[in-house]
């Protein structure tokens, strides 16, 4: 899987929210940008992801995901 891959589809069902993503093959570093997320523990934010991503972990085609999480401003920001 590419990275461009995991951004379209995550950002393809989670309206307002941007991904930066890097990696390759199968393991991908994930910045979230989004201000709807920030309001939900870092728990539920994750699974939020996870739940986007189950079937191409299940397949093997994502093995390994980091995640780091921003609030618009943060981002914007950000040093």
């Amino acid at each position: 899987m590419h990275a461009v891959e995991v951004k379209k589809l995550i950002e393809a069902q989670l309206a307002d929210t941007q991904v930066e993503v890097e990696g390759e093959g199968c393991n991908f570093q994930l910045l979230v940008i989004s201000d709807s997320l920030a309001a939900l523990s870092p728990v539920k934010r994750q699974q939020q992801i996870y739940a986007l991503l189950n079937e191409q972990i299940a397949d093997g085609s994502i093995h390994a995901v980091s995640m780091k999480f921003f609030t618009r401003e943060a981002w914007d920001n950000r040093p």
